[in-house]
């Protein structure tokens, strides 16, 4: 497979200077290596043939590619400049459809007869009640023949479509390319894991996974094909995770003393639960053990992560070391610092706030504590890794919801120590154990799988819009008991000024629908000091509703309130939608959040919503999310996470293959630490080709 890398496909039989070009820009496919792994996503039948009478049943969004035969009775070049087209009668006795063309038209002239007998390929559409099919394959019933069988149905874009590279013209150039090799593809995996796992040699999957003859023996290319790519993540992963563990040594922390100790016995609101112990004392082995700790903390909401953040903090004070936690929000760091310095106030810890809205002196003031060591915790937004923050000697880091922010971003904060500080990773999105196996696969993971005594799960309903005036009763009840409502809008980037004005719309209906009863607005949009000012008079008390934005998704603490309506609930994830409803249910009071949602939602949408109505645990949410949606851009930025793009392997559905993978990867490890044994010098380049880091971000996690 090595050799394939440098060889252009633009030398294949079928491909040429143009279309090599096209592939390149359009697929970053450029070598033979690069075709032979651009797999097909799907595979259709081209030995069957039906008839256009049966089209009728199949038609629509949501056909597949078929094929059909008969002969052309007419064409027609319809519109003007960009809105021509060229629709072609097709008839095969038993009924007749339109074939349009919007490209290549006077290509499509000259090589399409009327009356001659062709084979056609393709998605049959509906247009108003006719069946049409555009920009089909058309073949001779020759050719047809001769290709009949299984075809893999190719990823492709629509330009390259509109200048005639289709799966075709791919499965073409597989073929050429597969039988010009006269010796077998190399086997890229070590081979004590092809044969301890049984697996298919890579020649016979590739050869497979391109031209199947077998349903079974396509079943085993495939996995074949994906354990490959996710043993690749994992062995990347684990290595470059030991090598971390063995260079860097990390600050030793032995000591737990008066602040820890003053902080436990006099400020503890409450017991702690057996998982916060348990995840403490997992920190201490950590910030003990004479290594760098890099450990992610999932907790669900509520279950008390910023205590366990705290007093791992406190342990680094003690130990003569500054710390600092990094929100990706002003409302969710404004929130941690008062939550903290509250909680600290009678043992005298020194902490402040800094944000993007920090005023010049208390900035300088900032900026002295730190240098002579005096200030010791940090909390702040993006603005803790400016430049001008200097610490004294920074210990130990906090992140929360950490995916919100660029890897790149994160990487700064460890240049402000001499040796990288301990790093504590906190998530209140609960992840899906294949991504904590890949995305995070080189942080130690702990779980808070418990919350506080007192606190009770939130009753979620789903109601439409016809069923208003019955929640607005529910919402007038609260208020009359001495609670408070959140009512919450969505804002998507995309239609921002629609859905503002819809807030808006929905702010003017609430008053309307609530005379008397004092409403905060917050979104996004306002200036921080009248956002500011809104969340106060909601938790004060004084404002008994707020509506806003997801603003309020993280960072906001009203016990009091204890009722949430998500309106247009269909338009937010399953993440997200737990992660609201998360904002009540924080008292001792039962809490309620009700999904508004239209009556004619699909049927993925109702099952989303349906599964937020059925369960508050927020691991099982998240499986189904990722089930739902596939894993998408998990990490926020593409610079951090997978270190190449899976061309086969699905995270959200590969989940046992990615722990096949995995305890391969150990076992390969720990015989082979570097891949310095002989038999795994094949595997090593290939590894090395294929994992592309240009900066080792498994150091900083």
């Amino acid at each position: 497979m090595l050799s394939l890398r440098n060889y252009d496909i633009k030398y294949i039989k079928g491909i040429g200077p143009g279309r090599a070009e096209l592939l390149a820009s359009e697929l970053g496919i450029r070598s033979a290596y690069d075709l032979l792994r651009h797999y097909p996503t799907a595979y259709v039948d081209r030995s069957k043939t039906y008839t256009l009478r049966s089209l009728a049943d199949v038609a629509g969004d949501n056909a597949p590619q078929l094929q059909v035969k008969g002969r052309f009775v007419s064409f027609n070049v319809l519109g003007e400049g960009v809105r021509m087209r060229l629709v072609g009668l097709f008839t095969d006795g038993t009924a007749t459809m339109e074939v349009v063309w919007f490209k290549n038209i006077k290509g499509i002239r000259k090589s399409v007869t009327v009356g001659q007998t062709y084979v056609l390929f393709g998605k049959p559409t509906r247009f108003m009640s006719t069946i049409q099919m555009a920009h089909p394959e058309v073949d001779v019933p020759e050719a047809a023949t001769a290709s009949a069988g299984l075809h893999g149905v190719y990823p492709l874009t629509e330009k390259l479509r509109q200048r005639g590279i289709n799966a075709r013209v791919l499965y073409g150039a597989v073929v050429a390319l597969l039988d010009s090799r006269r010796t077998p593809l190399a086997e890229t995996l070590p081979p004590s894991v092809v044969q301890n796992l049984g697996l298919m040699s890579l020649d016979e999957a590739i050869r497979t996974i391109h031209l199947p003859d077998d349903p079974r023996k396509l079943d085993r290319a495939r996995q074949r094909l994906k354990f490959e790519e996710l043993f690749y993540i994992q062995v990347d992963i684990l290595r470059r995770s030991r090598l971390r563990k063995n260079e860097i040594q990390g600050y030793y922390m032995p000591r737990v003393g008066r602040w820890f100790n003053d902080f436990y016995s006099r400020c503890l609101p409450f017991e702690l639960t057996g998982a916060q112990k348990r995840v403490i004392k997992e920190v201490r082995a950590d910030i003990t053990g004479g290594r760098q700790m890099n450990r992610l903390v999932q907790g669900d909401v509520g279950s008390g992560k910023t205590l366990v953040a705290l007093l791992s903090m406190l342990l680094a004070v003690d130990n003569g070391y500054q710390a600092c936690l990094m929100a990706p929000t002003e409302i969710l760091a404004t929130q941690h610092y008062e939550t903290i310095s509250g909680m600290t106030a009678a043992i005298g810890l020194n902490v402040k706030l800094l944000t993007g809205s920090t005023r010049t002196a208390a900035r300088r003031q900032i900026a002295s504590e730190l240098e002579d060591g005096s200030l010791h915790i940090l909390i702040g937004t993006h603005a803790v890794i400016e430049d001008n923050v200097q610490f004294a000697q920074l210990g130990f880091v906090v992140i929360d919801e950490q995916h919100r922010f660029g890897v790149a971003q994160r990487a700064r904060l460890w240049g402000k120590s001499a040796v990288p500080p301990h790093v504590l990773v906190m998530t209140a999105t609960p992840i899906p154990r294949t991504l904590a196996m890949t995305v995070y696969g080189d942080l130690d993971v702990s779980v808070i799988d418990e919350l506080p005594p007192g606190r009770k799960p939130v009753a979620t309903v789903m109601r439409y819009e016809n069923q208003r005036e019955s929640v607005n009763r529910g919402i007038r009840a609260q208020i009359a008991a001495g609670h408070q409502v959140y009512i919450v809008h969505p804002l998507i980037e995309e239609n921002e000024k629609l859905d503002l004005r819809s807030l808006e719309e929905g702010y003017e209906a609430t008053c309307q629908a609530f005379p008397g009863v004092p409403v905060a607005f917050v979104h996004g949009k306002m200036k921080a000091a009248e956002k500011d000012a809104q969340m106060q008079r909601f938790a004060s008390g004084e404002a008994k509703i707020l509506v806003a934005t997801t603003v309020i998704e993280v960072g906001v603490n009203v016990p009091n309130a204890t009722t949430m309506i998500i309106e247009n609930a269909e338009r937010f994830g399953l993440s997200q939608l737990h992660q609201l409803r998360g904002r009540v249910g924080r008292g001792a009071d039962k809490s309620h959040c009700v999904l508004m949602t239209k009556h004619n939602i699909g049927g993925d949408t109702r099952k989303r919503l349906e599964i937020m109505t059925s369960t508050t645990d927020g691991f099982v949410i998240a499986e189904a999310d990722m089930q739902l949606r596939g894993p998408g851009d998990i990490e926020g930025t593409m610079q951090s996470g997978l270190p190449f793009e899976l061309k086969i392997a699905n995270l959200a559905r590969d989940g046992q293959i990615i722990g096949h993978a995995r305890r391969a990867a150990e076992q390969l490890l720990d015989a082979d630490p570097v891949l310095a044994l002989p038999e795994n010098a094949a595997f090593a380049r290939s590894l090395a080709l294929t994992v592309n880091r240009s900066t080792d971000w498994s150091k900083i996690s």
